[in-house]
């Protein structure tokens, strides 16, 4: 679950890309954790890395075509999970409300 959560931020910082320490604040995971995880998902080839021009130590971070891919095929589990162990337990209203809610906290 962490490698779809790193594939979706990472998409969703589309052509800008991310900074690990980014990506690190918004998944609460601690920046020792996530460099060891970045590490797995960079060899398997779902993103790449550039060195940041504004900060030589830095690194920002993209999705690569086979990230997209990966994400899109984990969705299609993912999604079937939370629609089984949510979407049933609530009416159209109360998931609408639900979303807007954790989208604030987003």
């Amino acid at each position: 679950m962490t490698w779809y959560d790193v594939l979706l931020e990472l998409e969703r910082a589309g052509d800008d890309g991310t900074k690990a320490s980014v990506l690190a604040e918004k998944l609460l995971l601690p920046q020792y954790g996530l460099s060891r995880l970045l590490d797995r998902i960079k060899k398997a080839g779902h993103i790449k890395c550039v060195n940041c021009d504004s900060d030589g130590r830095a690194q920002i971070l993209f999705i690569s075509e086979t990230g997209k891919e990966l994400r899109q095929q984990m969705w299609m589990i993912y999604g079937a999970e939370i629609q089984r162990a949510i979407g049933q337990k609530l009416s159209v209203v109360e998931a609408q409300k639900l979303a807007e809610l954790l989208g604030k906290l987003r």
